[in-house]
Parts: C-alpha cells; structure tokens; sequence
C-alpha cells in the first residue's frame, strides 16, 4: 500500500535544506503521499529510500502491454474503484473471435476490420483479435494467428495446449501477443520461461481466488512478470462478485500477488443477449481485455459506447471547439441554430441538422462542455455568452438573415437576446433535437 506523510518522513534526510522548494521536509513527504512531488526534488535522499519509496509509488495494478507498434494496448495501472474518485486509465480492450477450425475464418477477419466507429467525433474502435484453437493443431492455430495479424491488431491466443500456445508465441513473438492461459503448474512451467524469456504477456488462470493467487506466485517465480488474471468463462454473477473482489484485493488491502489487470473470456452463451451482457459486466467492472464472439455492428457498438461513457475524464467532459460550424453547402441564407459545445449535445443537433438534408449553420457555444439545461441552470449559458460568442466567430460575416434558432428548453432566454442581439429575431426550436428535420421545414421560409 501507499505510505502516508509520517512513513515518508522517516525515510527522508530530515535536513530541512529547503532545496525541494519545501520549507521543511515533513512538508515534502506531505507532499509526496499526496503525489504532488516527486522525489527528484531532494538532492538529499538516500538510495535506500529511493528504492522503498519507488515500491511503494508503483501502481497498485501493474501496466501490461499487449502488442507491438502504434495499435499496443495496455491494461492495469489503475488507482481507484470509481472513476469519479479520479478516472480510470486504460480503456478495457475488446477482442473478437477468429477459430482456427472455421471455415469461414477469412470472412469473420474481414467483419472484424470493419468494427470502427465514430461517436460524438471521437473513434471507437476493436482493439484486438483472440485466435481460438478449436482444432487442437499447433499448425493451424499458427497459420490463423499470423492470417490475423494481417489486421495490424494486438493479438490474444487462446488454447487448452500450453504446448500450442509456445508454438504460436514463439512464431509471433515480435508481435507480443497475450496468451491464453496457464491454468495449472504445468501450464505454468510451460509459458512463465517462454514470458520470461521473450517479454510477453500471459494469462494467469483459477477458479478461486486463493488458486489464483498461488498459480501467480508460481508464475512470478518462474520469471513472469507481465500477468493478466482470469477466473475463466463466468457467469455474468461470478464475474460481478469475482472482478470486484479483485479490485477491492489490490487497492485496498495492497495485495500485491494480485496486482495485476484482468483478463475475462465472455463467450458464455451462444445467446446474443447473455454474451453482451457478460461482456457489459467486463467492461463495468474493471476487465482489462475482453473476448468475444460477437462481432455484428449491433452487438458491439453498444459495448463501445457503454466503455466510451465509462471511460471518459468525469472532470472533463467531453467537448467540442467552441466556434461557428457549417453543416453542408450552407450560405448565408441557411438556418442558423446555437447549441453547447457538449460533445454529446452538440453531435446530435449536428447529425439531425444533417438528416434535414437542408444546410445550416450551428454556433457551439462555449459552456465549458456542459449539456444546454445543466450550462442554463449553472448561469455558463445565457445571452452575454451567446452575444460574446456571436462577437468572436463573427456570426454576421456569414449569415445575413438575423433569425437565430435556439433550443426549446431555453426559450425563457428568447427576451434576452433580443436585447444583446439588437436587430435579431430569436426563433424556438424543439427541445429535442430529433424533431430538427420537421422544425426546419415547417418553420424555415
């Protein structure tokens, strides 16, 4: 676990030279449990205590990169159990299936290589792909692994031959891939050395706690050092409980044996439903890369979206420059509306200004990312800011007509802006911005 102030402070030369820009040096080790210092700063310190602060400031959750390249993925070096105690680091990677027994292997690839989308103007994209060896032949799971690769992914090999998987992590070592997944000692002995020995990362399997726990020591032991846990194909309720538990070990309790991210394998039902809500748990519940076999648009854009919510900054909401936007061929006769620069907000009024097929202007506001009633009721929306934002983007260099469409839910501001935009007429449009399309050709003339 972290040391607090007074540990630190008995590490410390206790010279009060002043040098760390601190008075004293209770102050800096104040400071350091804090993490607002870095020891660096005292030119004093001995080695000895540089090495057990620098134990005790590792993570509690080691960093294990999956991958090589631009496209590596990391998992781990997370902090706390809730985002908004300060937010979560690494977004839980989402792996589908190829099997190396399937026929139709080659089409399954070219499905996976189109599982990237574009939400409120940020991507979301699959992160890896996990070749199954169904056909318990070391040739064939090869042969796969290196046909997936041709995705320029992060690799997960998944096989019950710990024999296998040195065959398949050997032939691919310079991609790093994960594999998947020692589940006794002799799974053990068979892939530690081969992590050991070529630095990639392999999954620590058990159906208990305390076996994980064991089966890790061993692994460590062996010279592995880049571990994944994984309790196997649970149930969305043992995973609940189990995922949890393994948080609660590392951060709370400082137990190191199972410091290390979470590796959960989904494909617990051939029903759609059950598997996404599975794979809805992983991600929810701290999983450091998930297996799927799903692989429609439908199944896993939901799972993108709900690891996009979960994942962001809650300290920094998600937004959009603040400034003047042309939607289509607009002039300055086209509509003009004014949104928040939220990010969610503004790409909604954006995508139903678009689905009027009528082109348009929309003036995003700056509410430091903040949604039109939550900007409105904490007074970053009224009409000095959209006279303001008016001023800056040079709103009448572009539109000629002086009518400004605003959000429903705002419509108390119409008076207002008569005022602070003298000559203007301030039109009502929908609360919600799915009701634009009719808006616009009802009401726009």
């Amino acid at each position: 676990m972290a040391m607090t102030g007074l540990e630190i402070f008995k590490l410390l030369p206790k010279t009060n030279c002043k040098d760390c820009g601190k008075p004293t040096c209770l102050a800096f080790a104040m400071a350091l449990a804090q993490k607002k210092a870095s020891l660096d700063e005292c030119p004093e310190v001995s080695d000895e205590a540089k090495t057990a602060l620098s134990e005790s400031a590792a993570p509690p959750i080691k960093k294990v990169t999956v991958g090589a390249g631009d496209k590596a993925l990391s998992a781990g070096e997370e902090t706390v159990l809730y985002r908004h105690e300060e937010k979560f680091y690494h977004p839980t990677a989402i792996a589908v299936t190829v099997d190396d027994a399937d026929a139709e292997a080659d089409a399954r690839l070219e499905k996976a290589k189109k599982l990237n989308f574009i939400r409120v103007g940020l991507p979301m994209e699959l992160n890896a792909v996990a070749v199954t060896n169904s056909s318990g032949d070391a040739g064939k799971f090869v042969e796969t692994a290196k046909k997936a690769d041709s995705l320029g992914l992060p690799l997960v090999l998944i096989s019950d031959s710990a024999d296998n998987l040195k065959a398949a992590g050997e032939a691919l070592a310079d991609k790093k891939p994960l594999l998947a997944a020692a589940r006794d000692e002799a799974g053990v002995s068979a892939l530690a050395p081969l992590s050991k020995e070529k630095g990639l990362p392999i999954v620590v399997e058990a159906g208990t706690i305390d076996a994980l726990a064991d089966l890790v020591e061993k692994a460590k032991a062996a010279g592995a050092e880049n571990i994944f846990l994984s309790f196997g194909k649970a149930g969305p309720r043992d995973a609940f409980e189990n995922l949890t538990k393994l948080r609660r070990l590392a951060l709370r309790k400082g137990f190191r044996t199972l410091g290390f991210p979470i590796f959960t394998d989904t494909r617990v039902s051939e029903d759609v439903f059950e598997a996404a809500s599975a794979a809805a748990i992983s991600i929810a519940k701290y999983g450091g890369v998930l297996v799927t076999d799903l692989i429609t648009p439908e199944a896993i854009y939901p799972l993108m979206t709900l690891r996009q919510n979960i994942y962001t900054d809650p300290q920094k909401p998600i937004q959009v420059e603040p400034r003047l936007y042309k939607v289509g061929d607009a002039d300055e006769n086209s509509p003009l509306f004014f949104t928040t620069n939220f990010s969610l907000t503004y790409f909604s009024v954006e995508g139903d200004v678009e689905a009027s097929r009528i082109p348009s202007w929309i003036l995003a506001v700056d509410t430091e990312g903040t949604s039109v009633l939550t900007a409105y009721s904490g007074d970053k929306l009224n009409e000095k800011v959209v006279a303001q934002a008016f001023q800056k983007c040079e709103v009448e260099k572009h539109v000629k007509h002086k009518k400004l469409i605003i959000p429903g839910h705002v419509a108390v501001m119409s008076g207002k802006l008569e005022e602070a935009l003298p000559g203007w007429t301030i039109l009502v449009g929908p609360k919600e911005s799915s009701y634009i399309p009719r808006y616009i050709q009802d009401m726009w003339k």
